[in-house]
């Protein structure tokens, strides 16, 4: 998978590509979890969301925010970290400009970023958030929430609590002309740990979920 380093707004951005070979295919971009918690683009559950989109014939970047990695400036408390995965769709989107549909997956922080990206870009016809901190950040900006998406966490997570991310959700789904489905993954913490518990579980049910949204056409 080819390394590439593209312009970001603080200068460069390291990141992984991983392109299909049909120019039509759909394209995501994977978001990582937080800079300041030893979050990179090659945390475990970013690798696997990266294969599990590219499996279903996604054209796919995943990145390194801002100071994390060979990418350079530094933690900005999420306002520049939204810049650059701004500025990674730009560059995902400039190499693919047939794609029909665009995606963006994150988890933790990563969730809470690709949520903001969803209100700024109204291309981005799905979205995959894990473990979504809405303890920690405020979501409220999801109003309305432009597209719909799979939210999907674990009850035994201690760093998002299962009970605000089911609050969130019952936020969204009072949202018209949109559907948010939630996933729980019984006794799965945070970081997904057990693989075969926990995280092939929770691949297997984001790949079901993209691959029939796909199948639907819909928004």
């Amino acid at each position: 998978m080819p390394e590439v380093i593209f312009a970001g707004p603080e200068g460069r951005l390291e990141g992984r590509y991983h392109p299909q070979k049909d120019r039509d295919a759909p394209i995501a971009i994977v978001l990582h979890p937080h800079p300041q918690f030893g979050g990179s683009m090659n945390n475990k559950v970013v690798y696997n969301l990266h294969y599990a989109f590219y499996r279903l014939g996604f054209t796919v970047l995943r990145f390194n925010f801002r100071g994390v990695g060979r990418s350079q400036g530094e933690y900005d408390q999420g306002i520049g970290e939204l810049s650059d995965a701004a500025a990674a769709l730009d560059y995902l989107q400039s190499m693919n400009q047939n794609a029909k549909h665009c995606w963006v997956a994150g988890f933790s922080f990563g969730a809470w970023i690709g949520m903001q990206l969803l209100m700024r870009r109204p291309e981005i016809t799905g979205f995959v958030s894990v473990a979504p901190p809405a303890n920690m950040y405020d979501f409220s900006f999801l109003a309305p929430c432009p597209s719909s998406g799979l939210i999907i966490n674990g009850t035994a997570d201690r760093v998002a609590q299962p009970k605000d991310t089911v609050t969130l959700v019952g936020k969204l789904h009072e949202q018209k002309g949109i559907t948010v489905t939630h996933e729980q993954i019984e006794g799965a913490d945070h970081f997904f740990k057990d693989e075969e518990a926990h995280m092939t579980p929770m691949i297997s049910k984001v790949s079901d979920y993209v691959k029939r949204r796909l199948t639907e056409g819909s928004r």
